[in-house]
Parts: structure tokens; C-alpha cells; sequence
């Protein structure tokens, strides 16, 4: 499961290393939770172009009757992303990056919940594999929401948690994207990342509120 994670990036870097003409200048989130905005890469199947975008994080499917559902699929796992209902029309057609430079697990430790932070080489960006879809109320309210996938922990989240988010390694990302990929391709790309490149560390509880969204909810305890 990932439930909260951290986006600190400039916009200039993130034009830069997706390849976007403009990002909008963002501030920095470090304890980003569920049903909140979260900074995603998607491409047209018109013209391929990629597109940035804010998309509510809880992903309400076409068929919804409320909004609400959304709070219940923060993510999508990857064995059975392609026949759950929820997700298996957006795992065809409406794939995303979902941009990260951290996220959160929690492990019971004498009775209450250790939260750990993880990262990939220092603070680097990276992406999740990501899910999108666009859903309309009955008064005609548009909402364009996403979904993180995960994937079997690695070596560095096992001991912590059994699942991680699905963090594609950068040279896939236009793979990923591209509309016209058979299903097959895509899941092969939903492994594990290296655990060599990452790192984890204790940090405090003010993680658990949401309300808490400052640098001190990444620093080592």
C-alpha cells in the first residue's frame, strides 16, 4: 500500500526531465494524503504530447455513483489491475506518472506504528505508475482522479511492509504512457524497484497527521 508520500520538486526541474514545455511553480508537499492534488504526467493519444496535470488522488471510476469510492481506491494492485472492474478500463487507455521524491510506510513496533520514509538516490524524482480516469456527477461536476499501483515489496520494504508503489525506472515512462502498449508489455514493466538505489529511515509521527505537511516530516529521527 502507499497512503502518503512527498513532491518537492521545482517546476523548471520537472519540465526538464519529462520533457514538458511549462510546469506551474508548485509548493512543497511532504506528507501528501489521499483525496488531496497530486502532481501527474499524462500523454494525449492524439498527438503523443504529454501534459501536466493535478488530479485528485483517489481514482473514481465512470460508473461511480458519488464521489466517495474514490477514498477507497488510493491504489490499485498490480496482479489484478487488468480484470478489476475499477481499474481495468484506465489500465487500457488512461495510464499516468504519478510524481514523487519520497514515500511513507508504517511498521508495528511494541504496540504502535513506526513511521519510515523512503527515497531513491538522494532525493531524486521519480514516478509512480499511475491509473487516471475522469468521472462526472449527476449536476455535471467533472473530476479527474488517479490511482497509485504497487507491486510485491522489495528487499528494503519487506521488513517494513509486504507491498511498495510501483516505481518505474525512467527509461519506461514513454512506454508506460503510450496508449497503444498490449497489456502484457505493460505489466512487465510493474516490478519491484532496485532496492541498491534506495534508502529508509525512522522519522517522527507528525507524518500520521495529515494536517502536518512541513520538512521536519521527512528528517531522520
Amino acid at each position: 500500500m502507499c497512503g502518503r508520500f512527498s513532491f518537492t520538486q521545482l517546476a523548471q526541474a520537472i519540465a526538464e526531465s519529462f520533457n514538458l514545455t511549462s510546469v506551474p511553480e508548485l509548493s512543497p508537499r511532504y506528507n501528501i494524503s489521499p483525496t488531496q492534488p497530486v502532481a501527474t504526467i499524462l500523454q494525449n493519444s492524439q498527438d503523443s504530447a504529454r501534459e501536466f496535470k493535478l488530479l485528485y488522488w483517489g481514482l473514481i471510476p465512470s460508473w461511480a455513483k458519488d464521489r466517495k469510492m474514490g477514498a477507497k481506491l488510493i491504489n490499485a494492485r498490480a496482479e489484478t489491475v487488468e480484470e478489476k472492474p475499477a481499474f481495468r478500463s484506465a489500465f487500457k487507455k488512461r495510464r499516468c506518472l504519478i510524481l514523487a521524491d519520497g514515500f511513507y510506510e508504517w511498521q508495528q513496533q511494541n504496540g504502535k506504528k513506526q513511521p519510515y520514509y523512503f527515497r531513491v538516490e538522494d532525493g531524486k524524482m521519480f514516478a509512480f505508475a499511475g491509473l487516471w480516469e475522469h468521472w462526472e456527477s449527476p449536476e455535471g461536476e467533472g473530476i479527474d482522479s488517479c490511482t497509485i499501483i504497487t507491486t510485491e515489496a522489495n528487499d528494503i520494504l519487506r521488513p517494513i511492509h509486504d507491498r511498495m508503489p510501483g516505481i518505474l525506472d525512467p527509461k519506461n515512462y514513454e512506454q508506460w504512457l503510450d496508449t497503444k502498449q498490449k497489456p502484457e508489455a505493460l505489466k512487465a514493466l510493474l516490478q519491484p524497484y532496485r532496492s541498491d538505489v534506495m534508502t529508509a529511515y525512522p522519522v517522527s509521527a507528525k507524518v500520521n497527521n495529515p494536517k502536518n505537511d512541513s520538512r521536519d516530516c521527512i528528517e531522520a529521527i
